[in-house]
């Protein structure tokens, strides 16, 4: 379970930064009170423009990003106070892959399995698994640097997922990927559902949250504009379809503030 409550996340602005924005502010305002519940078993989405907060939030939910105020728990554990233990519960994918260029997916994988003490079997017993679901057999002895843009995507999904994590969060995992490679992470995705894991993803594209979710959130300008289930959404729709009433629903919100 992922709890969220009044989290705020400012940043502090160079002089560079202050005149490339236009503002004497010393701080950017990037999440402003967000407070929402990812229930075990369930996809939970997170839609906005960009800039709207979204990775900013994902990054604090995996520790990236220490948050300015309000606190979150991954399975109970909070990350303020107890980082390490909440990164043993968590697995992050986000489209930049981050990868070691000089190490081959095998190498790679069994390196981030030692940093999590996982068992030489355990870990090939998972990996196989997910080398098959993904098709990676071909190029798992391959230099990463030499693979393709899907190929590094799907070492960066084992990475994310050879610790069993109980929380996955994935931020945009589909963006710029072929259609197959596409569909693999949907798949994964769909796998941690139904072994009961918390699933928070972002995207941009509306029919993958269409397919997939089970609860929704909008936010925009740090704020949250939208939580609750996907039924209760489509239900209450002023728009013809959800991206539609996604943008409806932003631009509701600008006008508010002319």
């Amino acid at each position: 379970m992922i709890e969220v409550n009044k989290l705020r996340k400012e940043f502090t602005l160079s002089k560079t930064q202050r005149k490339e924005l236009n503002t004497t502010d010393r701080t950017a305002l990037a999440v402003d009170d967000v407070s929402f519940v990812c229930e075990p078993g369930r996809i939970f989405s997170i839609l906005g423009p960009n800039g709207a907060g979204k990775t900013t939030t994902m990054r604090m939910l995996s520790t990236i990003f220490k948050p300015t105020s309000g606190t979150i728990k991954i399975a109970g554990i909070d990350v303020s106070e107890h980082p390490q233990e909440a990164r043993k519960k968590i697995g992050f994918l986000t489209g930049s892959t981050g990868l070691y260029a000089r190490l081959t997916p095998n190498e790679l994988i069994q390196y981030f399995a030692d940093l999590y003490s996982i068992p030489k079997d355990v870990c090939l017993e998972r990996r196989e698994k997910l080398y098959t679901l993904l098709d990676m057999h071909e190029f798992q002895s391959k230099r990463i640097g030499k693979l393709s843009t899907g190929m590094k995507q799907k070492v960066s999904i084992c990475r994310t997922m050879i610790h069993d994590p109980e929380v996955v969060v994935f931020d945009e995992p589909t963006s710029g990927l072929d259609v197959i490679t596409a569909e693999n992470i949907i798949q994964l995705i769909r796998d941690c559902k139904s072994e009961g894991k918390t699933v928070i993803f972002s995207s941009h594209i509306m029919s993958e949250v269409d397919l997939l979710c089970d609860d929704i959130a909008i936010i925009h300008k740090g704020k949250l504009l939208h939580n609750g289930t996907m039924n209760d959404f489509r239900a209450n729709m002023q728009a013809p379809n959800l991206t539609a009433e996604f943008i409806r629903i932003v631009n509701a919100t600008k006008l508010e503030k002319v």
